[in-house]
């Protein structure tokens, strides 16, 4: 399918066609192949029949829009703290500084991650601790939907990864210790696009390009086409390719981390968000590792002919620096706090 607008310095844009993988299929050796396949070409697929319904995923998003509609001073309230937890505003984050003349994304989000009480040993650690809700009053059964929806979003991701395993020629399980999967990293990101039109010729985007940090994501999205993906990033120029919305299923794709993990066999693929003019929401939910999980070359991705592309690095580390990199400094923010 062709799109004949030109972007900057774009090709035609077209929508990709993308590999779609069925939960409910018990044919698990199709599920590998088709998974594969995907993960080989270009690290982005359709997960179907997740066990998610679609009322539920209805109410979420309803219950996004709740949140990004209140008055601006309200939301700054839950302004995101040092452990990435609560309100982004809109540019807050620069996933391009290359393309992105320093402006940052146009969009605002709301960062959710596992509940862990201020006085558990584990609130320590970068990634744990207790999030930024926001008072039942302001938005009744809020805290509710989302902590409903971030459980049961890890289970559909703890399936995939089963499936990604035996991809990987791994035991079905392998993702499943403690020290990965059994005790992970896993961050949702509610997501709200305002409306602007993207220019990429001016460096303007909904979301730079970019490739996300860890293991898995899964997205779901409105019905507002924006999402692009570009299958070789070293391709002059970069072709860009829309992925098309398809209600119910989450588009999953692959993170630095696992390409990392596979020695590069498996690939984690440039993306980016234009803005068409219309309001776009989406939900993303960022899967990772444990905090002192070693990322290392996984055995049956190495051989004499081809070595460890990359030293080991534990996960907590290699997050921090990504997001540091990425998210305005905190202090920008304190004229909003007094």
């Amino acid at each position: 399918m062709e799109n004949n607008s030109k972007n900057g310095t774009d090709a035609l844009l077209k929508v990709s066609t993308l590999n779609c993988i069925d939960l409910s299929n018990l044919d698990i050796h199709q599920s590998v192949s088709l998974l594969k396949q995907a993960c080989l070409d270009c690290g982005f697929f359709y997960v179907i029949n997740h066990g998610i319904s679609q009322e539920f995923m209805d109410e979420v998003f309803a219950q996004s829009k709740n949140l990004f509609h209140l008055p601006l001073n309200e939301k700054m309230k839950l302004l995101r703290n040092e452990k990435h937890r609560g309100y982004t505003p809109v540019l807050d984050e620069l996933l391009d500084p290359d393309n992105q003349v320093h402006v940052g994304d146009y969009k605002e989000g709301y960062y959710i991650g596992v509940e862990v009480p201020e006085d558990d040993p584990d609130a320590e650690k970068p990634f744990y601790g207790p999030n930024v809700w926001p008072e039942d009053g302001v938005l009744p059964g809020w805290r509710q939907t989302m902590e409903k929806f971030h459980h049961e979003a890890l289970e559909v991701a703890k399936a995939v990864a089963r499936i990604i395993a035996l991809a990987l020629d791994l035991e079905v399980d392998f993702f499943h210790k403690p020290e990965m999967l059994g005790k992970p990293i896993a961050t949702l990101r509610l997501l709200h696009y305002e409306g602007q039109v993207s220019n990429p010729s001016k460096g303007i985007y909904g979301a730079g390009a970019h490739s996300d940090y860890g293991l898995i994501t899964l997205l779901a999205t409105d019905d507002v086409m924006g999402l692009q993906i570009c299958k070789n990033k070293d391709a002059k120029p970069q072709i860009w390719e829309y992925v098309a919305p398809i209600k119910g299923a989450f588009i999953v794709n692959l993170g630095d981390m696992l390409e990392r993990w596979s020695n590069c066999i498996f690939k984690s693929t440039l993306h980016r968000v234009l803005g068409n003019g219309q309001e776009r929401y989406s939900i993303a939910y960022f899967v990772e590792p444990n905090h002192d999980c070693l990322v290392e070359c996984l055995p049956t991705c190495k051989s004499e002919n081809n070595p460890p592309k990359f030293p080991p690095i534990r996960c907590a580390t290699y997050l921090s620096q990504r997001y540091k990199d990425t998210h305005t400094d905190l202090s920008v923010y304190d004229k909003h706090q007094t």
